[in-house]
């Protein structure tokens, strides 16, 4: 996620040419069993005409923008940003002119694909704020007016982001009974009594002895892992762990390594370097090594491989700290994440961490694990004693959606909703691959990325959609690599098949208009058309045995396929 390499050098592009020309293009893809299911995951490599000609388009807007800070520098153009005052010449910039470089001529040309206002609960459908620009995007202006476009860009995945239904209405008896916001931090005068409710039915959802929980999802990395990781610790992180994660990790002052993202042989290596070598001057032993991971990727779409990583936590003696912030109720035959998911022992990891943003519709996040790890916790937190503590209509709003799923309110809703997400999931993949564009990450992730790459085509993809009623996420470097552009889609169980099919039928016309049909990858069996027809056996998803399975044809996509220019972490079985 932190492309160091400064945009479109020529030096770069010419080094990166060579390589390509050098390395070989066929690399094989698997798909192979997870346990009783499938395990299908692709991250397929773009094609060298596409990987030059977006180094080029880097390449010409940089020249522009040069061209236009000159233009500004000897005033033939307006420059509205803000710049130093005369009055602190002397002290420290606060502004870097060198840094500000992409923000203002790159960023600053599409703004209005990013950050766009909405007046309505992020449902499957929501209505956005009208605005136009008349100074390319430097300032925007409200019309006055609304669109009402389907949502595919929240991370709403079982629906409860709604603002009626049962939830909306234990919400409004809690803010009768306890206030809109509690003026205390936890450890001091904090606490209600609905605080120690969720904590408990949040323990009991996924599996350990106690939780504790926070205001905010960022913070309950951020924030905590300090206290939990020190000096004398390792931790050996996912190259592409979430920022909360690598702030976190940074904070604590430990060693800190990166694992090449799913691979078990990189995290193997660092593991064994780890206990043998121990601290990188002193070669003392590690008091602790952790092996901080994700259930599901937000940008990536790839579940963790989470059995092969609890192997070799076992065989290392290591610890394992789990972010199911995009996981916990979008995977699993429960709804309770990828331990769920892969049908394994909630007590073999040992710290959780998950949030309530996602499939919750509240805000915060929560730390469970063994009963004495979260009174440690509780005690030395900075969040419970310097930060705000979550308002009790916001906590109420958890209860009963996760009330729901566990199947204890309005028996068989839970259940419907975990199904319909997964169902959507595995058919919105489907129909993108045999779309034929790029498509990211495991077939069971509700996150789904599509790789574009050039800039301009990204930003008029997201324009396009909008203007067809479709709002979606799009993202770019530097939040990517540079060759990694993409689309995000997130799928909810809101959406109904017809406005799958309706959001997928604009897709296909977009992508043919900007002609980005660029996989190479062939239709994997699982994605044929005729698997999602009426009438078919249940499909296997998301950790359920299904009909075929009891039928004894587990081996239906066990294939391996190659293809040119194709790049899998390739999958394992599972035993």
């Amino acid at each position: 996620r932190e492309d160091g390499l400064e945009i479109c050098s020529v030096v770069q592009l010419g080094l990166w040419f060579a390589a390509v020309m050098v390395g070989s293009p066929t690399v094989r893809v698997s798909a192979k069993a997870r346990r009783s299911n499938d395990f299908f995951e692709s991250f397929e490599q773009i094609s060298l005409t596409n990987a030059i000609l977006t180094y080029l388009s880097f390449l010409l807007l940089n020249i522009l923008g040069r061209f236009q800070d000159f233009l500004r520098k000897i005033g033939v153009l307006s420059n509205p940003t803000a710049k130093e005052s005369p009055l602190t010449k002397d002290f420290v910039p606060l502004y870097s002119d060198f840094e500000a470089f992409y923000t203002r001529n790159m960023y600053r040309r599409a703004r209005d694909c990013w950050n766009r206002p909405i007046c309505s609960a992020p449902g499957p459908v929501m209505d956005l704020v009208d605005r136009v620009s008349h100074n390319s995007c430097w300032t925007f202006e409200f019309t006055g007016t609304k669109t009402s476009v389907m949502n595919f860009g929240s991370y709403n995945y079982l629906g409860f982001a709604e603002s009626n239904g049962l939830c909306t209405e234990s919400d409004i008896e809690a803010i009768n009974r306890y206030g809109l916001g509690v003026a205390s931090p936890r450890l001091e005068s904090g606490t209600l009594k609905i605080h120690m409710e969720l904590e408990k039915l949040v323990a009991e959802f996924v599996g350990q002895e106690a939780a504790i929980v926070f205001g905010m999802g960022f913070a309950t990395n951020a924030l905590n892992m300090p206290k939990i990781f020190d000096k004398n610790s390792c931790v050996i992180s996912d190259e592409l762990n979430h920022t909360s994660l690598i702030l976190g990790c940074r904070l604590s002052g430990a060693t800190i390594r990166r694992f090449k993202h799913n691979d078990m042989q990189d995290l193997e290596r660092i593991l064994s370097d780890a206990v043998v070598y121990g601290r990188p001057r002193s070669h003392r032993p590690f008091t602790k090594i952790f092996i901080v991971i994700e259930g599901i990727y937000s940008m990536e779409g790839s579940i963790a491989r989470l059995p092969d990583i609890l192997a070799l936590k076992r065989k290392y003696k290591a610890y394992v700290y789990l972010d199911e912030a995009h996981s916990i109720g979008a995977l699993g035959p429960h709804g309770r994440g990828v331990v769920d998911y892969f049908g394994l022992d909630p007590s073999e990891v040992d710290i959780y961490m998950g949030t309530f943003t996602k499939s919750f519709g509240s805000a915060g996040g929560y730390l469970a694990g063994s009963r004495r790890f979260i009174d440690y916790v509780r005690v030395h937190s900075l969040s419970t004693n310097y930060g705000g503590t979550m308002p009790a209509p916001v906590c109420q709003q958890v209860i009963a959606s996760m009330r729901i799923i566990m199947g204890r309110d309005n028996e068989g809703e839970g259940g419907r909703r975990l199904k319909q997400l997964a169902e959507n999931t595995r058919y919105f993949r489907a129909r993108l691959h045999q779309i034929g564009v790029v498509v990211y990450g495991n077939r069971d992730s509700p996150v789904v990325p599509i790789i574009i790459c050039l800039p301009g085509t990204l930003v008029a993809f997201s324009r396009l959609c909008l203007e067809r009623g479709l709002g979606v996420v799009i993202v770019g470097f530097p939040a990517t690599a540079l060759l990694a552009s993409r689309s995000r889609f997130c799928i909810s169980a809101g959406h109904t098949r017809e406005m799958l099919d309706k959001a997928l039928a604009i897709i296909e016309e977009i992508v043919e208009e900007l002609g980005i049909r660029n996989s190479r990858l062939t239709l994997p069996k699982w994605a044929l058309p005729e698997n999602f027809e009426p009438g078919k056996p249940e499909i296997s998803i998301n950790g359920d045995i299904t009909q075929e399975k009891a039928k004894g044809n587990s081996s239906a996509d066990n294939l391996e396929t190659e293809g040119e220019g194709v790049r899998s972490r390739g999958s394992r079985a599972y035993s």
